[in-house]
């Protein structure tokens, strides 16, 4: 191998790393000049072991090398002709126990540098929609929409990090891969789309099915199928058959035809909620299967919900779940949630609203009771939710499309991950338990209640509220060095208040009427998280930048004010 000519050239790269036999590489590298050659170079203990090389030029190409032998690992490569995006390695055996461990990613798709931040991050690379939500084997799994070669929206893949309490989670190899000839140029003209996951028996026990929208633009007859992967391992998924071809026919409905949400019905059959949208607005499709691997024989049953409010376009990542009761008890109520894509409200200027809607369902049929807003901060998109245990919890994407630009790096997080629980005629969010076991020194129990100014130390931080009555008025305002940033309680109602600075008018994020009694206020990097009675009231917003709050101050009739310092 020609290692030994490499290294004299003055570009040469090199990464380093002493790894046990069995561990795998993956590696994706490119060609710097059109035409010519990209080439990475393996050895252990100075013996060659691979030479993956590509001649493509526009986008990254993939390769996995197996290490037979362990020892001192060199990967190389010239810089001036290669370019490579990400390394990582991991041994398949202890993965979800230990993870990837990172070598290599390139400046185009470094992750902000947060130590202090307790919200899901990729290891690398753009992130947008949860996917495929769900406990498997005891881990609860997180699937993500991804980019790895960037911080821009790009060809999709499937991200993947296994977690025991929802909060503290380990990174795993990329789970889904786009179709290759997605792959070729980093034109962003399809990939593997938003999904969902259920648990089937397999031949050595548990597997994870997926589901997810194969998009393709331009593509006919469909832009937008269904596809299903089984995963047996619970690692990487196997190879991909198609299950819903085409859209259900004469209704009339747009090129919309995606983000399979697969779940348990009443009347134990596997159901699929499907988004999409008419020549009148956004529809939710529904289909059920009678295998119980969910590998094939998916019906269409028809319409199941219809929403037109707020000069909505699609119906996005819809999904559903029963709300306290058993699955089969006719007298449970089901939550419908989903995305109202483009949406505006008027009255306070917030796009891409997310809705959620109570209701009866005995498997063919919705009988809607009540619908609400499910987050007044409005950047809480695309949630899923998946029954954990005895009840739901949810997490989504901490983002609004409408501060998104394709010209710009916009590095997100997930939400902290939330209950879903039926109290009266309202639907409460508040953080899992596991929220709690962040907390690491209480930084505050007087100092703002009393009206003075208390420093947040690193900015991550958890404030709890007692009002002295429902609905008591206060003013909470921080010292963010980039951002206007509060939370207000007045006759209006709830608010979290900001202003990025740019001259534009900001919306209002606002819970019209709201009375809370108490509230738990979560500041970290890049976002402020606001639950308000038990989540009765919760609002999300993405700050751009991830600059820490360093100060904050409270006026009202507070009854009692503690900040706690969080940490993972």
């Amino acid at each position: 191998m020609t290692l030994h000519a490499q290294s004299a050239a003055p570009t040469l790269q090199t990464i380093e790393a002493d790894l046990p036999a069995g561990t795998v590489l993956h590696l994706w590298l490119k060609a710097r000049t059109s035409g010519e050659e990209a080439r990475l170079f393996v050895t252990v203990d100075r013996s060659d072991v691979a030479d993956p090389s590509t001649r493509r030029s526009e986008e990254f190409a993939f390769f996995a090398v197996t290490l037979a032998a362990g020892g001192r690992t060199v990967l190389a490569y010239d810089a001036a002709t290669t370019a490579l995006s990400i390394a990582y390695a991991f041994q398949p055996e202890t993965v979800l126990g230990e993870g990837i461990h990172v070598l290599h990613h390139g400046a185009r798709t470094a992750p902000p540098q947060t130590p202090a931040g307790y919200h899901f991050r990729p290891p690398f690379g753009w992130m947008n929609d949860p996917n495929g939500f769900g406990r498997f084997g005891g881990n609860a799994h997180l699937f993500y929409q991804h980019y790895p070669h960037g911080l821009r929206w790009n060809t999709m893949h499937w991200g993947h990090a296994v977690s025991k309490d929802l909060i503290r989670w380990t990174h795993l190899p990329m789970f889904l891969f786009p179709a290759d000839h997605l792959s070729e140029s980093d034109d962003g003209r399809g990939g593997a789309f938003s999904g969902s996951a259920i648990p089937v028996s397999g031949l050595e026990g548990e597997e994870i099915r997926v589901f997810y929208t194969e998009h393709v633009r331009d593509r006919q007859p469909e832009e937008q199928i269904q596809l299903s992967a089984v995963s047996r391992d619970g690692i990487v998924a196997g190879s991909s058959e198609t299950v819903l071809p085409l859209r259900p026919d004469g209704l009339n409905l747009t090129v919309d035809f995606r983000d399979p949400y697969v779940f348990k019905g009443p009347d134990g059959l596997w159901k699929m909620l499907l988004g999409s949208r008419d020549r009148t607005g956004g529809v939710v499709l529904l289909y059920e299967t009678a295998d119980p691997l969910g590998a094939d024989g998916w019906t269409f049953l028809g319409i199941v919900h219809r929403e037109d409010g707020f000069g909505m376009t699609a119906a996005e990542c819809p999904c559903m779940v029963p709300l306290g009761g058993k699955v089969d008890d006719p007298n449970t109520r089901w939550a419908l949630i989903f995305g109202l894509l483009t949406s505006r409200d008027v009255a306070t200027g917030r796009r891409n609203l997310t809705s959620v809607t109570v209701g009866r369902f005995d498997g063919r049929r919705f009988e809607p009771e009540f619908e609400q807003e499910l987050d007044f901060g409005s950047d809480a998109y695309a949630f899923q939710a998946f029954v954990d245990g005895d009840e739901p919890v949810g997490i989504a994407w901490l983002a609004n499309w409408t501060d998104f630009s394709r010209k710009d790096d916009f590095p997100t997080a997930m939400t902290l991950p939330r209950r879903v629980l039926l109290d009266g005629d309202a639907v409460l969010t508040p953080p899992v338990a596991a929220a709690e076991s962040l907390r690491q020194t209480l930084l505050d129990d007087t100092a703002l209640a009393a009206g003075e100014r208390v420093a947040l130390g690193n900015g991550a931080v958890e404030i709890l509220l007692d009002l002295s009555a429902a609905g008591a008025a206060f003013d909470l305002v921080f010292d963010h060095p980039d951002v206007t940033l509060g939370v207000r309680l007045d006759g209006e109602g709830l608010a979290i208040v900001f202003d990025d600075g740019t001259g534009k008018v900001p919306p209002r994020y606002l819970a019209s009427g709201a009375r809370p009694s108490e509230l738990r206020i979560f500041l970290d990097a890049g976002s402020i998280e606001v639950f308000a009675d038990n989540g009765r009231w919760t609002g999300t917003k993405r700050i751009p930048g991830f600059s820490a709050a360093r100060s904050a101050v409270l006026t009202g009739d507070i009854a009692a004010a503690k900040i706690w310092q969080l940490k993972l």
